[in-house]
């Protein structure tokens, strides 16, 4: 059974969203790092970048499969964890915890499109 965060908001790619005022803090889920496998490699944009909602964010890489990452709001760019850049296996010990970007949201109604935590875990059991 994956880990599944009370308060978070979650797209159906399995990124999960804290929100922080007009900043979103955006990881990958439980679900997702358990079905990549050991993650090797994180791919993310740089700091300034718009990203669009359900846009190309960036790409994890384990030792089983490549993932393209889409980010679950538009905005710009704010802070990118270099810690996860550096050793991509902080995702796998807790996705929760080490997250990838964070974006100061230019909409941020489009949060109203996410699941809930019980939608996401509805979701997954499918």
């Amino acid at each position: 059974m994956s880990k599944i965060v009370e308060g978070l908001l979650y797209s159906e790619s399995h990124e999960w969203v804290k929100v922080d005022g007009q900043v979103a803090i955006i990881g990958v889920s439980d679900f997702a790092q358990s079905e990549l496998g050991d993650i090797t490699y994180v791919d993310m944009p740089a700091v300034g970048d718009e990203v669009e909602r359900e846009g190309e964010l960036g790409a994890l890489e384990s030792v089983k499969t490549a993932a393209d990452l889409y980010s679950p709001v538009s905005g710009v760019i704010v802070a990118c964890n270099t810690a996860v850049e550096d050793d991509p296996s902080l995702i796998n010990a807790d996705p929760y915890s080490n997250w990838i970007v964070k974006v100061e949201m230019s909409d941020s109604t489009e949060l109203d499109s996410l699941l809930s935590a019980a939608a996401y875990a509805a979701s997954i059991e499918k």
